[in-house]
């Protein structure tokens, strides 16, 4: 039995990378001649793209599988992505979903449903992405044709990440890094580029490894994005501070395209902190990092992640944080209060911290944040830039 004419609703759960995969899964279900149907609304398909970075992801994903569930109890519910891959390999939960889709299969979305129709609804269980041990480094073979922003896209390039940061659950939920085909990536600038995109965000779970296992790198990759034509905007996701580098930064700067905005991830002002974290940089590195990038862009923006109240996080750890997002004065700094996630070695480590101490320390740094923003606008006012 085929799809046609079935109704579907998407629901995506989780950072840039699970929203393109959740786009591409749309558009394979488009393609299969299903009408696409809010989330809120009866449907005989409902997909679900989990994320699993902190236990409240998990538990809103588990929420949002069961409200499919619960709207219609015929329809065909399927539970993909990273919460899916944790849960059966991690902590062993039971998933309250007909399909199971793990990362780096959600490419078979569109057989998997018609065998689930053809059996007569009876339940089926999709092949998980790799086995517990890691194998299995085929990149997944999603792509989108346009997006359902008017000028930008977020196009996936790589996936995985081999850093094992103590508190992150992502390199069990994703598995060892993989980079999308350079050719891949440009086919498909070129066609969003025909269909209207004028910028495009390179982005991934660990976009810095892009190119490490294919024998290229992410500057290369720029470089034949910006030369495909048709895109005034290229930005980058998330950025480890390793890759900022004299030669990387030159060859931006010679890129026309290149939007000067680093998302350069940082988490803790502190070296002891960042040692428990298990962070592979210092604090002076991370500073030389941007000034590097400062001395090479004219007034580029800085913004970074922060998590307050890690695990053995003192007073004195924590001012060390707030000293140094002076010394930095990022333009924007996004801070997250550390959420114990199951599965992950912070969540063993002594000293955790009461929500008090957490949401004290979170509303410093808010305040810092706001006047560091308020200073980097400043500096911008009465100059002209190009808007798209």
């Amino acid at each position: 039995m085929g799809l046609e004419g079935k109704k579907a609703a998407l629901h995506n759960l989780g950072c840039k990378v699970n929203a393109y995969e959740t786009e591409a899964m749309q558009q394979l279900l488009e393609a299969a001649g299903c009408v696409i149907v809010p989330f809120e609304e009866a449907a005989d398909i409902y997909v679900i793209n989990t994320c699993s970075v902190t236990n409240i992801a998990d538990r809103k994903s588990r929420q949002m599988l069961h409200r499919a569930r619960t709207r219609n109890p015929e329809a065909a519910v399927v539970a993909a992505g990273c919460y899916v891959q944790t849960a059966l390999e991690k902590t062993h939960r039971a998933i309250e979903a007909d399909i199971i889709i793990g990362n780096n299969r959600k490419a078979e979305l569109i057989p998997q449903l018609e065998q689930f129709f053809a059996a007569t609804g009876q339940p089926q269980e999709a092949v998980r992405c790799w086995a517990p041990e890691g194998g299995g480094n085929a990149y997944e073979p999603l792509q989108i044709s346009r997006t359902a922003e008017r000028t930008r896209a977020f196009i996936k390039v790589q996936d995985g990440c081999n850093q094992f940061c103590s508190y992150c659950i992502i390199p069990y939920a994703r598995g060892r890094i993989r980079s999308r085909s350079m050719d891949d990536v440009v086919s498909e600038v070129k066609t969003l580029s025909q269909n209207g995109i004028r910028e495009i965000v390179l982005t991934g779970i660990h976009l810095s490894s892009y190119g490490r296992d294919t024998g290229t790198d992410l500057l290369t990759l720029i470089r034949r994005c910006d030369e495909a034509g048709g895109i005034e905007r290229i930005r980058l996701g998330s950025l480890e501070p390793g890759i900022i580098t004299e030669e990387f930064v030159q060859g931006l700067l010679k890129v026309p395209s290149f939007c000067p905005h680093f998302h350069l991830s940082l988490q803790s002002g502190c070296d002891t902190v960042l040692r428990r974290m298990n962070r592979h940089y210092t604090t002076a590195e991370y500073a030389a990092r941007c000034s590097l990038l400062r001395e090479t862009f004219q007034d580029p923006a800085l913004t970074t992640d922060v998590i307050v109240g890690f695990p053995g996080e003192s007073e004195a750890e924590f001012e060390q944080t707030v000293e140094f997002l002076k010394q930095i004065r990022f333009y924007e700094t996004h801070i997250f209060r550390y959420s114990r996630r199951e599965g992950t070695r912070a969540a063993a480590m002594d000293g955790q911290l009461g929500e008090a101490v957490k949401a004290e320390r979170s509303a410093v740094l808010s305040q810092l944040n706001a006047v560091n923003k308020a200073a980097f606008e400043a500096r911008w006012a009465g100059r002209s830039a190009q808007l798209l």
